[in-house]
């Protein structure tokens, strides 16, 4: 497989890290290409703005998405945001590799899919869920967190994960096509000794040595909801 994994940690010597650099290698020797985008080394700038466009629809009012779909089209997206593009569609597994803010991913991350999951691409109109631009790709969740794993769930003092992940993994991912793979997850990193998180690293070369195997998370499908979603096109 072609696997692109989104890098999203500012200090090299980071957990987070040590997880991209064991994806590289355990990905590389069961003989996937590998690529990476790692946010903060490229100084990749997370803001939406009208210099996104070297060419506008409207250069009167900037409605972004409106103006993702003309650029598109028109081959006018910025160069920066035209070479994430192309690797997305490149990768049949992308990877989001991240440390959770605020029960969030970072803001750098969230400005890469702002600017990089292109309307027209990656979704527009009847495209989304299983007819989203990434249908027959996957995508998968790889991030650390400060809190142990007995503070989430049904009951928890921090509820459901399952809930707090809807709007990345449903809400951006499921919605632009991906198959969304079952997430590793790292507990408690910042508080547990050396050795439980080497215990970690060798838990995530087993996840990734599955990855062709892992179970997807189920989502709803356009067919299940077209009769509500468009009652009078039914075509």
């Amino acid at each position: 497989m072609n696997i692109l994994i989104v890098h999203a940690h500012p200090e090299p010597q980071s957990f987070t890290n040590a997880l991209k650099n064991t994806a590289i290698e355990e990905l590389k020797k069961l003989g996937h290409q590998v690529e990476v985008s790692d946010l903060y080394a490229m100084n990749f700038n997370p803001v939406a703005c009208a210099a996104d466009f070297t060419e506008r629809g409207n250069p009167d009012y900037l409605n972004y998405a409106l103006e993702q779909r003309h650029a598109s089209k028109q081959h006018a997206l910025a160069d920066d945001i035209q070479a994430e593009v192309e690797k997305v569609q490149k990768a049949d597994l992308l990877i989001l590799n991240f440390p959770m803010y605020w029960m969030s991913i970072p803001a750098i991350l969230k400005g890469w899919i702002d600017r990089v999951f292109v309307s027209g691409i990656f979704y527009g109109g009847k495209r989304f869920y299983n007819h989203g631009g990434m249908s027959g790709k996957k995508a998968m969740l790889s991030f650390t967190l400060g809190g142990r794993d007995h503070m989430f769930g049904d009951g928890a003092i921090h509820g459901s994960l399952e809930n707090i992940l809807i709007p990345i993994q449903r809400g951006t991912l499921a919605y632009v096509g991906y198959e969304v793979l079952t997430p590793f997850i790292a507990y408690h990193v910042p508080y547990i000794s050396h050795e439980a998180r080497e215990q970690m690293l060798i838990d995530y070369r087993q996840h990734l040595q599955n990855i062709e195997n892992l179970p997807s998370i189920a989502f709803p499908t356009l067919e299940q909801f077209d009769d509500k979603l468009y009652p009078l096109n039914q075509n």
